[in-house]
């Protein structure tokens, strides 16, 4: 049973007619153009190569907007540069623990009994163990490369994710609508997916939205400890760790940045999730 038509417009009126929502939204679309087209704005070349050394650690001026770093390269088309690399990484991660999360809770909630109780037990150990340092672990072994922070962080949202779908599915079960199908000895994965995932497709997209900032940060989090990309690849996690020991000089501009470049689409996703979440209330 799909949601009803006037459910899905009365969400996106609460949609259109929020603020935050509208804001967020804007500065997450002008990241995301950059994302794409980060290349083609850049004023300079984001990789500094060959380093320019005579220019090195510049504060902000015409030529260069928001200064240069230690190796002579633009502050400015580094952090559109790097907003590629954050959005990609964080996006393909978010979709992967979502994928693998619905699947794993509409299984979970529907099966019931002693599966739901086992595989409930093993979803909140994993809980348990904080998300950076399951990252940091993981990449230890695997090495800091871009599919590794994507499956790692993947993984990990996993059973969070899985654990939202199935309380959303325990309260489902329990309709009409399931009873029928399951009278009409429907088989199981009809019921799951034709029947009980569009009324939890809610649930699922509020998750997505939460997720996804979650991920920006973690991504960032794991850059700026060394278990990201490769130091040659543009990323504001990197950015940072790379200048923090220059404020001491008085160098704040590499840090301060892109630092405000994080803050600014973590909060803009934020500013979306919280909307979402309230639409679908």
């Amino acid at each position: 049973m799909a949601i009803p038509q006037a459910s899905r417009s009365q969400r996106w009126r609460v949609l259109r007619r929020s603020a935050t929502f509208w804001v967020g939204a804007v500065i997450v679309v002008i990241w995301i153009i950059f994302a794409i087209f980060g290349d083609f704005v850049t004023p300079f070349n984001p990789l500094g190569t060959p380093a320019d050394v005579l220019n090195r650690l510049e504060q902000p001026s015409g030529e260069h907007l928001l200064g240069t770093d230690e190796l002579g390269r633009d502050v400015l088309s580094r952090i559109l540069a790097g907003a590629r690399q954050v959005m990609t990484v964080a996006l393909a991660a978010t979709v992967l623990g979502t994928i693998l999360g619905t699947a794993l809770g509409l299984l979970v909630g529907y099966a019931g009994g002693i599966l739901d109780d086992i595989l409930s037990r093993i979803l909140d150990a994993f809980l348990s163990i904080p998300l950076v340092i399951t990252g940091m672990l993981a990449l230890t072994a695997l090495g800091p490369n871009t599919l590794g922070v994507i499956i790692v962080i993947g993984l990990v949202f996993t059973p969070i994710i899985a654990k939202t779908v199935r309380a959303a599915v325990l309260s489902e079960r329990q309709l009409d609508y399931v009873t029928a199908a399951q009278l009409r000895r429907d088989n199981s994965p009809y019921v799951l997916f034709v029947e009980i995932l569009p009324n939890v497709a809610s649930v699922i997209i509020v998750e997505f939205t939460v997720r996804l900032g979650y991920a920006i940060f973690t991504v960032l989090a794991l850059s700026f400890l060394g278990f990201g990309v490769s130091p040659s690849i543009p990323d504001w996690g990197l950015m940072i760790a790379q200048h923090y020991g220059f404020l001491t000089g008085g160098f704040w501009w590499p840090v301060l940045f892109p630092a405000m470049a994080i803050a600014s689409l973590v909060v803009a996703v934020n500013l979306v999730a919280d909307s979402v979440s309230q639409a679908f209330e």
